[in-house]
């Protein structure tokens, strides 16, 4: 079959693809955002009809593969990790009701490049105690999407597919499969399965319960857990995902001296980890993110021999891991990096030249400096960045600058004013909004609109060309929904409307709208 060069993210999409994939739905978020991209632009998947969208939100979109799956399609919503958290709902009911043809695709992102924490998506997944695949390679990142389509539709259910953010975004060589056809299309075999009624409910977890044997046994005989035997038996080492390339790269010809057992599917083979620890004198637990598999060994295990890993911080709790990490580990020298040139600095983010929220925030910050009791909540986007001009206080998560300007204001915060943009405020900000309403929140919310998802390379944002119309739908006063348009020869007039809004003792919403400017100049060169 013909080889691609492809990103982790690319692998898992053309497997998508090739793996009779019908619909992909899903929240853009970096590690995660080539994935539906790359299958939005694939003739191939046009001419076979698949359906590649972006969707509202994390929970929209699994809640719309979920409607795939009952079909008898297969489907797949991707992500990153904190976008779990969003769809932690459906997700978790989608386990209890035994979903097939899903997979939910999860970027972690270690060392947090792009995130606000390193949560680990592996804890949602054996909370939910469904199977779980983790590639340690590109090859295997577009083997196991076939797989593991094969896996849900066999054991009835959805399978959490996790990468970290290396994964998804270096390249290797793909070998593809033969194209696969689409489900035909179904309905449930079981009517009831999709209704959680509670005597419904109840018999449906229990047989989640009793398809764990078949899960653990799946992962002791799939072929992508193995133990590799070694000849020192002073260590037995556990991997995980692509936690065994880093070990691999500190031997030559990637042979271990040491026991290994690599794990790239959950539940964890637990046989193959017995027979490691009854042969070696101590075990070293390796995996890109939290201690996942060292606290369960742990439990597991917990018969007098030494584990070590992140718990202990044999390998540092926090951060990416990598090969020099693994050497250290290990009491290895490791193979140092190409040093940085002292000519090279370092670059901190900073909101684009002539980007349209520097003027938004220049207007804001005049406002402010006369009100010095004022707060400004802050939400997730390029105009997080407006920190680094003393703009905002606050970032939490998507969402949270509304709701948490409300409460703000509740306790006596004057002025309490929350920014967000427009892809945000469709992702998570107008429920915050309407309870603005509901309570006659005494706060300015200001819904930077540059006409795109900036923040993750120029998505088209829910709410484009419906701000004004969602915000007198939620019951905003349409007098105070103002617009206004960021331009340094429009500062004084912006100043005088948010200053207006600021002394309005209610709701008011200020749409500041002028497009991307990395958006406006890909029209330009069209």
């Amino acid at each position: 079959m013909e080889k691609l060069l492809l990103l982790g993210d690319e692998a898992i999409a053309q497997g998508f693809i090739d793996a009779g994939g019908s619909a992909i739905n899903s929240y853009p978020g970096t590690p995660s955002t080539q994935i539906t991209e790359y299958v939005m632009k694939s003739k191939q998947a046009k001419e076979l009809g698949v359906r590649a969208n972006w969707c509202a939100n994390e929970k929209t979109a699994l809640e719309a593969s979920i409607g795939v799956a009952y079909a008898g399609k297969r489907a797949m919503t991707c992500m990153k990790h904190v976008g779990l958290n969003v769809c932690g709902d459906p997700f978790m009911n989608a386990a209890i009701i035994g979903t097939k043809g899903v997979l939910v695709v999860v970027a972690d992102d270690p060392s947090m490049f792009s995130s606000q924490d390193e949560q680990d998506s592996r804890f949602y997944g054996h909370w939910a105690m469904i199977p779980m695949l983790e590639p340690s390679n590109q090859q295997e990142a577009y083997d196991m999407v076939h797989f593991g389509f094969e896996l849900s539709e066999t054991l009835g259910t959805p399978v959490l597919y996790r990468i970290p953010t290396r994964l998804a975004h270096s390249r290797a060589g793909v070998v593809r499969k033969p194209v696969r056809k689409q489900n035909e299309l179904t309905e449930p075999a079981d009517a009831r399965s999709f209704v959680l009624l509670p005597a419904n409910a109840k018999r449906l977890y229990r047989d989640l319960i009793d398809k764990q044997p078949a899960f653990t046994k799946a992962s002791e005989e799939s072929g992508y857990n193995k133990y590799i035997p070694g000849e020192n038996k002073k260590l037995g080492i556990i991997t995980t995902g692509i936690a065994y390339n880093y070990l691999m790269e500190n031997f030559q010809g990637g042979k271990c001296p040491y026991p290994v057992v690599k794990v790239t599917q959950y539940p964890l083979p637990y046989n193959m980890i017995n027979k490691l620890y009854d042969e070696v004198d101590e075990i070293l637990v390796l995996e890109d993110g939290q201690p996942f598999v060292e606290e369960l060994i742990k439990g597991f295990l917990g018969k007098g021999k030494k584990v070590m890993g992140r718990l202990d911080e044999t390998i540092r709790r926090d951060g990416e891991l990598n090969a020099e990490k693994v050497a250290k580990a290990l009491g290895l020298k490791a193979e140092s990096g190409a040093t940085v040139p002292e000519v090279v600095t370092n670059r901190p983010p900073a909101l684009c030249q002539g980007c349209p929220h520097v003027d938004s925030y220049n207007a804001l910050n005049a406002v402010m400096a006369n009100h010095k009791g004022g707060k400004v909540f802050g939400d997730i986007g390029c105009y997080t960045l407006g920190f680094n001009m003393h703009a905002i206080n606050t970032t939490v998560c998507m969402g949270a600058s509304i709701t948490m300007a409300k409460g703000a204001s509740e306790v006596g915060i004057f002025p309490s004013v929350a920014v967000i943009g427009d892809g945000t405020f469709g992702h998570s900000g107008m429920t915050g909004l309407l309870d603005c309403v509901n309570e006659k929140a005494n706060v300015v919310v200001m819904i930077l609109d540059n006409d795109i998802t900036a923040m993750t390379g120029g998505q088209p944002s829910s709410a484009n060309n419906k701000i004004r119309q969602i915000c007198e739908g939620l019951g905003v006063a349409p007098d105070h929904i103002r617009d206004i348009i960021p331009l340094p020869k429009n500062h004084e007039e912006n100043v005088r409307i948010i200053e207006e809004e600021v002394n309005y003792n209610g709701v008011s919403v200020i749409i500041p709208h002028r497009t991307c400017l990395v958006e406006l100049k890909k029209h330009l060169k069209k």
